[in-house]
Order: structure tokens, then sequence, then C-alpha cells
């Protein structure tokens, strides 16, 4: 239980319960304005209870992960009984769950920087484009078809 006690679980909770009053209080409004004659209102009368029921949903499903209760119990006669599973192969940048758990998060994995390249062999349709780019940046008002650089012909 100590692991709903933490700063961010607790911020979670009252998360939680500040979008599931609000939304219920939101659909509320919403029935009262579909009394007075807005038709509109009754599609949103419903709308804003679905929205509170996920949250609430999300609420749940992260107490759950957080306790490590597993998401389906099973008789334990049935489950002796049942030829064992392979377990999945694992998904790459993810963690094996833990047991029970239907889903996996990701793994932050630090990144290397790449290798530094000496220097490149010169390229001169890359340097001509880098000029053309050059005088466009300092033409801003110029066309492309004013370009005084070298042009290529058709073939």
């Amino acid at each position: 239980m100590r692991r709903l006690v933490t700063p961010p679980m607790l911020a979670k909770h009252v998360l939680a319960v500040v979008l599931i009053g609000g939304f219920l209080a939101l659909g509320w409004w919403q029935v009262a304005r579909a009394s007075g004659g807005n038709a509109l209102s009754w599609g949103y009368a419903f709308e804003w209870p679905l929205f509170a029921g996920f949250v609430g949903f999300l609420w749940y499903r992260e107490i759950r992960e957080a306790l490590g209760t597993p998401a389906v119990v099973q008789d334990p006669a049935a489950e002796a009984s049942a030829e064992p599973v392979a377990p999945l192969p694992p998904v790459l940048g993810t963690r094996a769950p833990k047991l029970g758990s239907g889903f996996r998060r990701p793994v932050l994995v630090p990144r290397r920087q790449p290798a530094p390249v000496g220097p490149a062999a010169a390229d001169p349709v890359l340097d001509e484009y880098n000029d053309y780019l050059a005088w466009l940046n300092a033409n801003p008002g110029a066309k492309a078809a004013q370009y005084p650089g070298r042009r290529r012909g058709p073939g």
C-alpha cells in the first residue's frame, strides 16, 4: 500500500478525482442546458460521463499496476491442468512485463553519439545545392528561376 502514497501516485489520485468530478459536473451542466431546450447538449450530457469513466478506468489500471496485482485471477485447479503456454518473445525496446500484466512499458535506452566522420569527400552536386540555398537565403524575395548559378540543361 505504500506504493499508492508516493508523490507521483498522490498527484495521479488528485488529478483523477479532479477530472472525474469536473467531467461529471460538466455532464450535469449539459443536462440542465438540454432541459432548457438546447438539443445539442443531450449529446454532451452523455459524452462527459464517458470521459469520467475513462479517467476512472485509467486510474484503476494505474493502481493495479502499482500494486502489482494480476489483471485476471484464474482458478488454481484449472491452471494446474492447463498446458503451459510459451511466453511471448521480447519486444525490442521493452522490458518483460510483471507476472499477470497485460501490457509493457517502454524502456529508456541511452543514445550513443554517432562516430565522428572525417573530412567528407568533395561532392560537387551537394556543394552546388548548398550554394543555391545560400543564395536563396541571401535573396529572400527572389524566385528560383532568378538563380544566377550554374544551370543544367535537359538530359
